[in-house]
């Protein structure tokens, strides 16, 4: 299934697990700006618009777990879907030293019209996978870059972010990765994974959904390859987790 906002992959899939992937895509829509943020396109392809190799390893993962997937299909440059509708990042102005041209006088109804066709049915799509069944598991899949600009360098490979009001899937997968001595596994790093508003927050910490959100260093997931290792990887983790919990 697919619509402006999100595509959904393996609906009929029936495991517990939901694979989700908020920063799928750097598109803009025709009907934003023109199609155009005003960006070059080396901006556009770096992570402030998506996160990089994270829709291929996201699709990669929901297979080896027999799952669906729903991937957004617009830029977070446009509206970001793992954000509140009132959060002040909702649609960024300047992000990692780059001005965006195409919000720079993007007002409340500009705002209201992304929410009404990306932002709000994104979410009506996720929220209706979650609820297919009433035990859904919720694995977020996202990337993050080696390091910001004027910051220091990110030594994690992945990392494993969660909120302090759930952390049953994640601090055993922390430790399960931490088992692998060539693996930095960041706990909450490079941020903080809880945010009030946010995909998981929405979705799973409100409806008491166990989840975690796993955050692969981009550079490792730029290209196909590096994708399935890291699927193949992830997959029998969080199977093993899942049951060893008991959740």
């Amino acid at each position: 299934m697919t619509s402006e906002a999100y595509h959904i992959l393996g609906e009929k899939r029936r495991s517990r697990w939901l694979v989700t992937c908020d920063h799928a895509s750097n598109h803009v829509p025709p009907w934003v700006s023109g199609g155009d943020l005003g960006l070059p396109a080396s901006d556009m392809a770096r992570h402030i618009a998506w996160d990089v190799g994270a829709a291929g390893l996201a699709e990669a993962l929901a297979e080896r777990l027999d799952a669906p997937a729903i991937l957004s299909k617009f830029s977070r440059l446009v509206i970001d879907p793992n954000r509140g509708e009132d959060d002040p990042t909702l649609l960024m102005k300047l992000y990692d030293g780059s001005i965006i041209p195409g919000n720079r006088h993007a007002g409340p109804q500009d705002t209201e019209e992304r929410l009404a066709r990306l932002h709000r049915p994104y979410h009506e799509a996720y929220e209706a996978l979650a609820t297919r069944r009433d035990d859904t598991v919720v694995v977020a899949i996202h990337s993050y870059v080696s390091q910001l600009r004027g910051r220091p360098f990110r030594p994690w490979q992945v990392a494993i972010l969660h909120s302090h009001l759930d952390s049953r899937l994640a601090d055993p997968l922390i430790a399960r990765l931490r088992e692998d001595a060539e693996l930095m596994v960041g706990d909450n790093e490079p941020y903080s994974g809880h945010l009030p508003g946010d995909s998981i927050d929405r979705h799973a910490l409100s409806k008491g959904r166990p989840n975690v959100l796993i955050e692969v260093r981009n550079d490792l997931i730029e290209e196909e390859a590096g994708q399935i290792a890291w699927a193949e990887r992830l997959a029998p983790a969080l199977r093993d987790i899942l049951r060893e919990t008991g959740l």
